[in-house]
Parts: C-alpha cells; structure tokens; sequence
C-alpha cells in the first residue's frame, strides 16, 4: 500500500438565499484555529492569496466576522492552460463568548496566514451575592 496524503478541500461558504454577491467568484471559509490565552482570544485563519489591503475583520456582539478577497494572480503574457487550486474569497464567521476589548483588538496577516487578537474586557465581574440561610 502507498502513502495516502492527508487532503482537506476548501469548503465553500454558504450564502443566505436571496444574497446576490458583488463578485462573480467563489467564496470559501477559511481554515481558522482558535486559542483563548488568560487575556485574550487568538483566531488564526489561513487566507492564502490576501493581502494587509483586502482584509475586512469586524466585531458586532459576540460575531466576529473575516474577509478576505483575493486578486487574481497572473502572468503577463501567459494563459492558464491547467489549475489544481480554485482561487475565490475568503469569509468566516465566529461566535466569540465573552467581553472584547474592541478598541484594543489587533489583526495581522503575513503569507497568506490572518491572526487576530481579541483582547478580553479588564471589567470587573459584579460582586457575588452570598445567600444566607433563613
């Protein structure tokens, strides 16, 4: 027997019925870790193709959502004659629990690799209410 790859297709995203795009293109969601450190929530996306200028992160409630469109890359003088991977954007929407300091949040993407740092509100928690017994 040979070796077998481990291969995970992209997965397009699914648009709501009655959603008409502003792109005639694919849109995928991303591949996208999530780590919760003491002080913040880390989301790690792969975003192969975009770049710092066509990254869109916002945050409304507890819904984070990433964007990210590509350009289509090519080569002057060149035509595709074969492809193996379907360029299209890419978008994700998480549930983040928890309170964000919105105003402190941090994105970067290098290669193709999006990270966003949602730092976690310092608010204190109101005191707990200790119940006496009668």
């Amino acid at each position: 027997m040979g070796a077998e790859a481990n291969v995970t297709d992209k997965q397009q995203a699914q648009r709501g019925h009655g959603v008409e795009a502003t792109r005639a293109r694919p849109v995928f969601l991303p591949c996208t870790d999530i780590y919760e450190q003491e002080d913040a929530i880390v989301v790690v996306a792969d975003m192969p193709g975009v770049g710092p200028d066509s990254v869109d992160v916002h945050l409304e409630g507890e819904e984070l959502t990433i964007r990210g469109r590509v350009d289509e890359a090519s080569i002057e003088g060149h035509e595709l004659t074969y492809a193996e991977y379907e360029s299209g954007d890419f978008e994700r929407r998480l549930r983040i629990f928890g309170e964000i300091d919105a105003d402190k949040i941090d994105v970067t993407i290098k290669n193709g690799v999006l990270h966003v740092v949602l730092p976690k509100s310092k608010r204190v928690p109101p005191p707990k209410i200790i119940v006496k017994p009668g």
